[in-house]
């Protein structure tokens, strides 16, 4: 169902891509939008327990789009450096690909809440994320994305770098 990577000696262990979403802060989510077009829309996300978590308003594009089709990509990018001397960019980025489901039970919907704040207000209290929340409660949606495939990629510069290195992740 989904493609082999072509040049497999560039993909990531799976423990590095988790650990790509984990340190990441955004990404692009890409969804089947309206008249066939593709939708994809920069997101900030928390990811857990093996699946990634989005907020959005209770009406919009992102939510008709996956009421429509649930089946979603996501990308986040850990690195892009461009060397110009080389016409080329030394990227590592991680796709997930799943399905997302509205979260409707309001225990569900503050613990996925509460993990996007506690990640983006690191620094706040959790009496100062909570009253945040509140605040934002009534028109707040809450989007879990459960991944069906990962995949992840870096420039073969960096996997002959990372060996160079002795391993490790990148």
């Amino acid at each position: 169902m989904f493609r082999e990577m072509r040049r497999k000696n560039q993909a990531l262990p799976r423990e590095d891509c988790a650990a790509i979403l984990g340190r990441g802060t955004s990404g692009v989510l890409a969804l089947s939008g309206e008249g066939g077009y593709p939708y994809a829309v920069p997101i900030s996300y928390v990811y857990h327990g093996g699946k990634l978590y989005f907020h959005c308003a209770k009406a919009g594009h992102k939510l008709d789009a996956i009421r429509r089709e649930p089946r979603a990509s996501f990308c986040v990018i850990d690195e892009d450096r461009v060397v110009p001397a080389e016409y080329t960019t030394y990227f590592r980025s991680v796709i997930a690909f799943g399905r997302i489901r509205v979260l409707e039970e309001e225990g569900e919907k503050l613990a996925a809440i509460e993990r996007l704040a506690e990640k983006y207000a690191p620094e706040d209290t959790p009496q100062g994320r909570r009253n945040a929340i509140h605040r934002e409660w009534a028109p707040l949606c809450m989007l879990e994305m459960s991944i069906d495939h990962l995949t992840g990629k870096e420039a073969i510069e960096l996997v002959r770098e990372r060996r160079r290195m002795g391993g490790g992740e990148g």
